[in-house]
Formats: structure tokens, sequence, C-alpha cells
């Protein structure tokens, strides 16, 4: 940390500031300031006028290296802690005390001197637009926000950081007052003491307040904590490695900050050696000399109650009080009419992880926890709910779906029971699928009948015409597989199969093993009167079973070898709901979601089972 910077910096900021206070503001003796303030009146950096000093026009060329250039707000991720407001808001746009936190920081930041400021961005990522406008603020999009951490963030961002003088901040940080400088005489990372026990990552430092040592956990330390400056010299030595490590397997879910941590206690080149050998180095894009030396980073100690870090809503309701009972989001309005409690009942709230189709999450009120589904984007398109609500009327007496408190078939809404300890079928377990194929023969054999169908015709039609409203189905040769999901589907109606209350989304993961023993089979989504066989081909494509398994589970189900019609309708099930996922898959893609190698498995099976009907 430059002192000679620092001392210019405060006096060019207040003019009457006392050389107490100056002591105070640096963390030095007064006897220190004293020199250093000769010291900066005879270089002729500062000028004295009686009470008051001003930094001299020298003064201002010799700040004029540190003065900082820009800010990166890091807006990207999800922020799960803080479901469900984020399944609407992304965190940093959060209001505390009717201020975004995100506005709050660039408002500083102007506050400051600063203008260049650069949001990267990825989850709800047009929702941040509106701050071009109204702050003159860049957006940075990073592709990779729902699979990696930060050091993807900064990766992305590397050409805004390199050869400035630059603030890391995260979108939802809130600082009581404004910590940023026009000038900041060193690299430094906020900290804040933490009492007793701590998950934080704990500093070390030696007098000056160099950072020399961070370790995960600790007993009455200085943690890192809210935003960091660094330097165009610390920037210079520190991006080469990140890049390094962006490279590395392993790493996708780092934080920036591991790289420095690992770089500081001397495992950095130890990783980059083990992993990447002298590749990087012979490529060029890495030189092992750059780990010779670490770049200094200083602690910034904030004093308490200045800067937040909100972990999740509980602690959000704590701060700013309108949380409790108030927090203009749906889901948490509709428990609280459901269950007759204020929303500060609704406690130990915790992010499920998406589904497919829809977004969930845990809560507790009183001493039971509950899950609640929000439909995710477009379902409403896709899924009849006042079907699905007749489907858990229908299956209710059997007591082998979930308990459901809550339904609401207009929207979509739906509030049920969680089952604490239970886990999903495993699909290589055959004792979990002899269990799980003896209540799929239960189900099909109770006689419920319900008024609507689920008819794989419709439904095929139904994607695709979706999927050409928004561009080109992407397969080379849709057109001869189409046909051949035609003669399938011809095929299954010249055999004017039966029909029964099948589940049809008959996945692994939607069958419950309580810890007492029980056996459930959850959401009914797509339930209605079909051909059973039909759920025993979506669960073994669903598992990317292999043809081999398929055929076991086939046995399974019937409990005995499958006659020759029943093998062909389950492959042709088989063929044609991978035809219909893929073109689920396809759309899903069209609005914003990607399934990854999903939508070419599910494609595979269309065209492979056909060939073993036919051949």
């Amino acid at each position: 940390m430059d002192r000679t910077a620092l001392l210019c910096r405060n006096i060019w900021e207040r003019p009457d500031i006392t050389q107490r206070e100056l002591a105070a503001a640096m963390e030095l003796s007064l006897g220190t300031v004293n020199g250093l303030m000769q010291e900066c009146t005879e270089r002729g950096l500062i000028a004295r006028d009686g009470d008051s000093r001003s930094v001299t026009k020298a003064g201002l060329e010799y700040l004029a290296p540190f003065r900082a250039d820009g800010a990166l707000l890091m807006a990207a991720g999800f922020g799960s802690r803080f479901v469900p407001l984020t399944f609407e808001t992304p965190k940093g746009l959060l209001e505390v005390f009717g201020e975004r936190m995100i506005e709050r920081q660039i408002r500083q930041l102007h506050q400051a001197g600063i203008r260049d400021i650069t949001i990267a961005v990825g989850y709800l990522k047009e929702k941040f637009e509106y701050l071009i406008d109204r702050y003159g603020v860049k957006l940075l999009f990073n592709p990779e926000y729902s699979s990696k951490n930060t050091l993807s963030t900064i990766w992305h961002a590397r050409s805004v950081l390199k050869g400035k003088n630059m603030y890391i901040l995260s979108s939802d940080n809130w600082m009581r007052e404004n910590m940023f400088h026009t000038y900041e005489c060193g690299s430094w990372y906020s900290s804040v003491y933490k009492e007793g026990e701590t998950s934080e990552w704990c500093l070390s430092f030696n007098k000056k307040g160099k950072i020399t040592g961070v370790q995960a956990g600790g007993h009455d330390s200085w943690v890192m904590y809210g935003p960091v400056f660094l330097s165009a010299s610390f920037l210079d030595a520190f991006l080469p490695v990140l890049d390094a490590y962006y490279r590395l397997p392993g790493t996708e879910q780092f934080y920036w900050e591991q790289v420095y941590l690992e770089m500081l206690d001397g495992t950095a080149r130890e990783r980059i050696l083990r992993e990447a050998g002298a590749s990087l180095s012979e490529n060029g894009t890495f030189s092992l000399s750059g780990l010779s030396s670490v770049p200094d980073l200083f602690i910034n100690r904030r004093p308490a109650e200045q800067v937040y870090e909100f972990e999740n809503l509980e602690e959000l309701r704590q701060f700013d009080t309108r949380y409790r009972d108030r927090s203009d989001n749906e889901a948490l309005r509709l428990i609280s009419r459901v269950f007759s409690v204020p929303e500060s009942d609704i406690r130990h709230i915790r992010c499920v992880k998406a589904g497919m189709t829809n977004q969930s999450f845990l809560f507790r009120v009183g001493e039971k926890t509950y899950i609640c589904r929000i439909p995710g984007p477009g379902t409403e398109f896709l899924i009849n709910r006042r079907e699905e609500a007749a489907s858990f009327d229908a299956v209710r007496p059997l007591g082998i779906s979930e308990n459901v408190i809550y339904f609401d078939s207009g929207s979509g809404y739906k509030i049920a029971e969680y089952y604490e300890g239970a886990r999903c079928a495993d699909p290589r377990d055959p004792k979990d699928m002899s269990r799980c194929m003896a209540l799929l023969r239960r189900l099909h054999g109770s006689g419920i009948r319900v008024d609507h169908r689920f008819d794989i015709r419709e439904r095929i039609g139904f994607y695709e015409n979706l999927c050409t409203r928004y561009g080109e189905i992407p397969f080379e040769d849709y057109p001869q597989v189409r046909e051949q999901v035609n003669r399938l589907l011809d095929l299954l109606d010249g055999l004017k199969r039966p029909e029964t209350f099948s589940h049809i989304d008959s996945v692994a993961d939607n069958f419950l093993f309580l810890p007492d023993g029980q056996l459930k089979l959850i959401d009914l989504e797509y339930s209605g009167m079909c051909d059973p066989l039909i759920d025993i081909a979506m669960c073994a494509i669903y598992s990317y079973y292999s043809e081999e398994e398929a055929d076991r589970l086939i046995e399974m189900y019937l409990e005995r070898e499958p006659e020759e019609e029943e093998r062909t309708v389950v492959y042709a099930y088989i063929a044609l709901g991978g035809f219909l996922w893929s073109l689920w898959a396809v759309y899903k893609s069209f609005v914003g979601q990607e399934f990854g190698e999903y939508t070419i498995i599910m494609y595979r099976y269309a065209k492979r089972y056909y060939r073993k009907i036919f051949k």
C-alpha cells in the first residue's frame, strides 16, 4: 500500500482533515503521519494554508496512476439461497430499504467519479438491461453462468480488467457508507471481524496489512467480506494464472479467489504442473515463471455494520423488516394464505434443484416441511393443469402419490408434503425397479378412470408445431424419421390396445422410497388414459437404458416373458417417446433452456427402436 498516495488521497478528499483523523483513516501512528506530512510537503505534493491542506499539481500527478478506472459487478448467478424471490428477480435487483442493491453500488461508484461500469450477467440477464439507459453501464454475458462459478465470470471479463485499476464487486452486497474512492493506493480485499466460529475465508496479515495467508473457516477472525480493488499491476500478474486455472479440469466450481489463495500458499504451481504439465508453457499460454512472486493484496478492515453479504432470506428479513411479512413474492403470499400464517412464519426456505419443467423450493411451517412447485416458463402451453388436478383427485384413494395440500388448476402452483429422508429410485438397482414396476401394475389395475387421454400422436404434432413456430427442427434426417414415426403410430392404432390410467412420466426420479418403507409415485403432470405399456417405455428411455436393460424391465413389469405383441408395443413407445421428448427438448432450446445431450439420446431411441421393430 503506497502511504504517500494514501496521504495525498485523504487530503484531496478532505482538505480540512486533521492529522489525528489522518492517522485513524490510514491506520498509522500519529508520529508516522507527521513524518509523512513533512516528507510530502518537502516534495511539493501537498501545500498548507493555515489549518487546511491541499494537494498540489505535483501531488495530483503522483496520484494519477492510482486512479480507479472502473468496476466489474458480478451478477450472473442464480442466488439459490434466496428462492423463491430469485425465481422472479436476480438477487442483485432485490431491494433493501426500498433501494435495489446493485443500483446502490452503482450510485456509490458514480459519487466517487467511477463511470466505466461493466455488469457480468447470466441468469435472467434481460432484467438488467434497463441499467444501460439509467446509468450508462455495459453488460457482459457469461455463457457458463449455470455450470461454473465466479472463476469463469472473471475469465470472461478478463479483457475488461486487463491493464486497469478495477473494483470487483458482487451485485448483492450492501454498503452502509460509500467505501469507494477516485484513487486507490493498493490492491485490497474488504474484511470484517467475525466473533466465534465462522466458515468464511479467514485472513492472516502482517503489521502493514499485507495478506499473508487465507484459510477456510476459523475462530475470532478477520474474513474476506465484500468489495475488492485490484490494481493494474496485480491483475497483470494474476490474470495469466487465472487463465491457466480456467483451462484445468476440476476448477469449474472454483471461486476466483481460490486462484489467489493457491498462489499465496504455493499450491498453484503444484496444481498446474500436476494437471497440465508443461503443455501450458509449450503452447505459449502460460509461463510458470509467473508464479515466482505473488502480487500484494492488503486487508481493508471495515467497521461492524458497514458491509453486508446477505446469505439467505432469513438474514435479509432481520436486516430489512419489510421482508418479514411483505416480500411481494407470489409464492410466499400463496403459502401465507394457504396456511393462514404471516410470511415470517414461513422459514427454513431452501432451493430444490430445478427440474426439467418446473421450479421448486422447500419451506417449513410449524414443525412440518413442505415443497412448493412453481410452473416453469411456457409450461402453460405444454401441460393442462386441470387434467393434472383431476389425476391427483383420481389417485388420492390409492394413497400412492404425494399428499397434496394445495393445487391451483389455473396457475399450476402446487404445495405438497415433503418427505424428509426420502430417496429417488435407483434405475440401476433391480430391487428398486422391481418395486417400482409392482407399483405401476397396481396403478394400472386399479380401475381408475379419468376423462382425459394421453394421445401420443396429438402430442407429437403439438410439439412439432411449437418447434416450427420458432425455427427449423435441426435434425438433418427429420422428414425420413417423421415418416417412420407415422408408421409406428399407425401400427399402434391398428392393434386397438386397451387403455388404463397411466402415469406417462414414470421415470426413476418420480418414484420416492420413504424412510418407513413406503413407495410413492409423484408428479402427475402428463397422466391420463393410455396403453399402460407406455409407462415401461418412458421409464426405460429416461434412465438411458440399453436394449438389454429395457428387455429386463419389460419382463420385470409383466413378471414373465413378453408376448410378441407386448414387446413390439413397448419398443414402439420407446421409439415414439424418444421422438416426442426430442421435440420437447428442441422447443425448450428455442425458449432458452438447454438439456445437453438429452436431445440427441432421445432422437437415437426413436431411430434405433424403429429399426428393431421393422428389420
